[in-house]
C-alpha cells in the first residue's frame, strides 16, 4: 500500500514548515520576553539617573514601546484573528508606535502630536472594547481564541454533550 503525500513537499518540506511554525509561535514571546528585559533597564535607569543621558533614556523608553507593538502584531498572525480584530490589532500597534515616536522626536510640536495620536487611538480602543466592537463569542477571553487552545473545542463539546 502507497503512502499519499498532500502537496509537493515530500518529508524534508513537512519537517522545514514544522520548524517554521515553531519559531513562527516561540518569536512574539521571544520578542515579548526582550521589550520585558528593556523594562527592566529602563526602570534601572530611573534608580540610576546619572547612568543615561536624557536622550539616551528617551531612546530606551521609546524601545519597548515600539518592541511591543510587532510582538504584539506577530502574536495576531499566529492567532489568525477575523480581519475586525485584526484591525484593532494594528490599531493598538499603531497607538505604540507613535507612543514610541513622541518619545524621541526631535521638535516638540510633532511629539506632542504623535502624543495626542496615541492617547486618542489608545482612547478609541478601550471604547471598542466598552460597546462590544467587534462582538466575540462568550467563550473567548481578554486578547486569545478559542484557537489557541486546542482541547477548549474539545472540551466545550463535551459540555454541549454531556
Amino acid at each position: 500500500m502507497s503512502t499519499i503525500h498532500v502537496g509537493r513537499e515530500g518529508k524534508g518540506g513537512l519537517r522545514t514548515r514544522s520548524a517554521f511554525q515553531r519559531i513562527h509561535r516561540i518569536l512574539p514571546a521571544a520578542l515579548g520576553a526582550i521589550t520585558l528585559a528593556t523594562v527592566g533597564l529602563l526602570l534601572v535607569a530611573d534608580l540610576v539617573p546619572t547612568w543615561l543621558t536624557r536622550q539616551g533614556h528617551d531612546r530606551l523608553g521609546a524601545t519597548p514601546l515600539a518592541l511591543i507593538a510587532i510582538a504584539y502584531l506577530l502574536h495576531q498572525t499566529v492567532l489568525r484573528p477575523a480581519p475586525k480584530e485584526v484591525l484593532k490589532t494594528v490599531l493598538v500597534a499603531v497607538a505604540f508606535l507613535f507612543w514610541s515616536a513622541n518619545q524621541v522626536w526631535p521638535t516638540p510640536f510633532a511629539a506632542m502630536v504623535f502624543n495626542d495620536i496615541a492617547i486618542a487611538l489608545f482612547v478609541l480602543d478601550v471604547f471598542l472594547v466598552i460597546i462590544g466592537w467587534p462582538p466575540t463569542p462568550p467563550d473567548e477571553g481578554f486578547a486569545e481564541t478559542s484557537r489557541d487552545f486546542p482541547q477548549h473545542d474539545k472540551v466545550a463539546a463535551r459540555r454541549r454533550t454531556g
